[in-house]
């Protein structure tokens, strides 16, 4: 049985293996600046669910609240709810509300599509990042979105949780 699409992901993406890591989402055609690339599904769980669902299908949520999340929560759902893009610490997508991903310019075919966590995320993890990029932070950490320097490099591209926070 196939699995239930609960997220979009435009028809000029693909899905492929990555250098950062595992499978990552790629351009197929190029997007313009503020173009959608992709749009999170699933169900709106609770920080207390979250735990449950990620020892299940590992990380598959993306946060909008403090205490709320939306995720795939069934097997059969996740790859459906998967949008395969990885972090860099110099991302060419951003968020637009809480669940819309788009490009943050101009982005040729090709290249991997990933976004900074720090545009998402309000956790309390670090970990070792691989992204490759110049700009790679070796350290990536749940409240990178309070440094100054990120606010200013993803203006206008946070998630509308966290921007509400700055």
């Amino acid at each position: 049985m196939g699995s239930q699409l609960l997220s979009w992901r435009s028809p000029k993406t693909e899905v492929r293996q990555s250098p950062i890591h595992g499978r990552g989402l790629f351009a197929a055609a190029a997007f313009k600046k503020d173009e959608i690339v992709c749009v999170k599904g699933g169900h709106i769980i609770t920080r207390e669910q979250l735990h449950d669902v990620n020892t299940r299908l590992g990380p598959v949520e993306i946060q909008i609240s403090d205490e709320l999340f939306i995720a795939p929560v069934t097997d059969d759902e996740r790859e459906g709810a998967m949008l395969y893009s990885n972090h860099s610490c110099d991302a060419n997508l951003g968020m637009r509300g809480s669940i819309m991903f788009v490009a943050i310019r101009p982005i040729a075919a090709g290249e991997e599509l990933t976004h900074d966590w720090c545009v998402t995320d309000d956790d309390t993890y670090r970990v070792e990042c691989q992204c490759g990029s110049p700009k790679c932070r070796r350290i990536v950490t749940g409240k990178d979105w309070q440094r100054a320097d990120l606010q200013q490099q993803y203006r206008g591209y946070f998630s509308s949780y966290l921007a509400a926070k700055f």
